[in-house]
């Protein structure tokens, strides 16, 4: 049961936006589907999904493929039990590292809709992102997340290292 329930106002909708960006960037999948209900459908990208036990060998297999995952979240609108959610993530390909031995970082820019129970819980999460290559040469210029970020430690301000985002990027 989630403490944060709908109907949602500007501060809890935030707050929960917030609660989801540091679960997944623990990449720790039991304790991320436990935001989610037993049944909970997904669409990530062309993936669809259904359920706690399909959702944790999912987000198992993107975390060997996504190193160094860092994700930032904000909220882009909400209403009663549903907010939607645009974000950005960055992340170092673990099937080239591990192929080629080659370092190649991506980011993903994308939206989410959620929907929620009426205890909080996510019970449907639909979400498109696009991957652009980072690093010298890649449309998508240098890594914003740099570095390692120390444990608990929030990624917002850190984007860019002044807190704002560069120029053309949401």
């Amino acid at each position: 049961m989630s403490v944060l329930r709908p109907p949602f106002t500007p501060l809890t909708a935030v707050q929960k936006v917030k609660a989801a960006q540091a679960a997944w960037n623990t990449c720790n999948p039991p304790k991320i589907a436990l935001s989610y209900t037993p049944t909970s459908i997904w669409r990530n990208r062309s993936t669809f999904l259904q359920g706690r036990s399909q959702i944790i060998p999912f987000l198992q297999k993107k975390w060997e493929k996504e190193l160094h995952y860092r994700l930032r979240k904000e909220l882009f609108a909400f209403q009663d039990n549903r907010i939607a959610v645009q974000f950005w993530y960055e992340y170092l390909d673990g099937d080239e590292l591990r192929a080629s031995g080659r370092e190649r970082w991506w980011r993903c820019y994308g939206l989410e809709h959620w929907r929620f129970d009426a205890e909080g819980v996510m019970e449907r999460r639909m979400m498109s992102g696009n991957d652009v290559e980072l690093g010298v040469g890649g449309p998508g210029g240098e890594r914003w997340f740099g570095g390692e970020i120390p444990e608990g430690k929030d990624v917002n301000g850190l984007v860019d290292g002044i807190g704002e985002i560069p120029g053309g990027h949401f």
